[in-house]
């Protein structure tokens, strides 16, 4: 994932989902080698909801 896409995707997790920056910077850590699989790092550490992670999917669809 380009570092602009991750910029504007981290933007709208604060800013729509009110996804706390801990929470977020912990993901980032753990999902360094796949940065694609951020979404889904937040997810499986229970970062965010199941109805958050089709609503970022949709989000990275539009992007």
């Amino acid at each position: 994932m380009k570092f602009n896409k991750l910029a504007k995707l981290i933007r709208f997790l604060q800013d729509d989902l009110s996804v706390p920056s801990n929470s977020i910077d912990l993901a980032l850590r753990h999902g360094e080698n796949a940065p694609n699989a951020f979404p889904m790092v937040l997810w499986q550490y229970g970062l965010i909801s199941l109805e958050q992670l089709d609503r970022i999917f949709d989000w990275l669809e539009t992007a």
